[in-house]
């Protein structure tokens, strides 16, 4: 690929280049010929980490002046619907971001003392650092605060998750629908020590009524959901914590963050109505690198941004996502949405994951189908087909019925309706 791109210096690094020599070598052997988690690359012009490093000391320091409007990072959106875009985010926007969780995380307990304390909580990072959710609600704002982390690196070894989770009295836990539906299915999960645990937050995709409810059932903590974008660098809005959460919301908008919904005219539309949800604010991404066509099809001139989701904000400030703008199916010119789908499929006792999607069909234009992984093979089509039917208006009830063994999903955890329609 590298001829193909502008790229001047190619820098390998492997795990072990920080540690003592033979430690390093030690790890980075393990890594490739035991574990086998790198495959065989041959790459003659890069520079090894180790090297550039010594090369570099012989340099004077050359500081670079930026200000706030001087592009930080390219932050990569997830490619769920579409191409990965660069988003700009700039040294503002990072601050802003900071300083705007930072306010949400300060909120007082029913003592009137802050329910996280500065410098003393421990904070479960199970994300990986290059997505927008960990790079900035862990890694940065941990360092703002001066908070514990404690980096899991492969989250999909669930067993190794809930071992390392037992070494912690941790009071915080950030992560998706889907890792807590693997965290709570593991059987030693519910040994762990939950008698610090203060808050549980779900953001990236959105979170399952039921999905909730059995893990305060099991930690006695309430999972809060916020929302946020990469191009928002990422939280716009959040909820508060404990009793005063409202499930089924993704709270308000952050401090100094402004909501309004609007229809397919950019009309905007009152309190209470769906519509497209857009965003403005100081966090709000300085535009996608090198697509000015992409960038002006999200943000106007007043510095809105369109988000691609649909939203309903209710009259005392809780904002509501309906579902991706994209992902919507429609039925015989009826709106249905995916999550809502799923959001009642998943409180099926025998339903381990879902995902519903739209398909051609000749009577309707569209119909549903619905992919599930199930947690007890005794689950048939009849018998889910019947409790949809229980559950739902006729034209949202899935025509098809398809079982897997597994869901594609992105490195994170977000389930990939667009390679589920591929598929179909």
């Amino acid at each position: 690929m590298l001829p193909d791109t502008d790229i001047e210096y190619l820098i390998e690094a492997k795990m072990g280049d920080l540690l003592p020599s033979l430690k390093g070598w030690l790890v980075n052997t393990m890594v490739k010929k035991v574990k086998k988690m790198v495959p065989d690359y041959h790459l003659p012009q890069a520079v090894p980490f180790k090297q550039a490093v010594k090369r570099g000391q012989g340099h004077a320091l050359k500081p670079v002046k930026v200000g706030r409007d001087d592009v930080a990072v390219l932050q990569y959106t997830g490619g769920t619907t579409g191409v990965a875009k660069g988003a700009m985010l700039t040294h503002g926007n990072l601050v802003a971001n900071m300083l705007q969780v930072d306010a949400c995380l300060a909120q007082l307990g029913d003592d009137g003392t802050p329910l996280l304390k500065q410098g003393h909580e421990i904070m479960i990072a199970p994300l990986p650092l290059y997505h927008i959710y960990a790079f900035t609600a862990n890694c940065m704002c941990m360092m703002v605060n001066g908070n514990h982390n404690v980096l899991i690196s492969n989250p999909r070894d669930i067993p190794g998750f809930v071992k390392e989770l037992s070494k912690w009295q941790f009071s915080a836990l950030l992560g998706l629908n889907t890792l807590f539906v693997a965290l709570m299915d593991h059987p030693d999960f519910k040994n762990l020590d939950f008698s610090k645990l203060k808050v549980t937050n779900s953001g990236g995709t959105a979170l399952v009524k039921a999905t909730a409810e059995r893990w305060h059932a099991i930690t006695g903590c309430t999972v809060v959901e916020g929302y946020g974008l990469t191009e928002t660098s990422p939280v716009a809005s959040t909820n508060p914590y404990g009793n005063k959460a409202r499930l089924g919301t993704v709270g308000m908008p952050a401090p100094g963050t402004l909501f309004k919904v609007v229809d397919d005219d950019g009309i905007e539309q009152p309190l209470g109505e769906r519509g497209e949800l857009c965003i403005k604010g100081p966090q709000v991404m300085k535009g996608y690198w090198q697509r000015p066509d992409a960038t002006a099809e999200v943000l106007d001139t007043d510095g809105w941004f369109k988000s691609g989701d649909v939203a309903v904000i209710d009259p005392d400030g809780f904002v509501r996502i309906v579902d991706r703008k994209k992902d919507m199916i429609i039925v015989s010119g009826f709106n249905v949405y995916p999550n809502e789908i799923e959001d009642v499929v998943m409180a099926h006792p025998k339903v381990a994951s879902c995902a519903a999607i739209g398909v051609p069909d000749e009577k309707s234009g569209e119909a549903v189908k619905l992919f599930v992984v199930a947690r007890d093979s005794s689950l048939t089509a009849d018998e889910l087909k019947a409790f949809c039917k229980e559950n739902f208006t006729g034209y949202k009830v899935p025509k098809q019925i398809v079982f897997r063994d597994a869901l594609p999903m992105t490195p994170v955890g977000k389930i990939l309706r667009r390679e589920l329609r591929d598929i179909a």
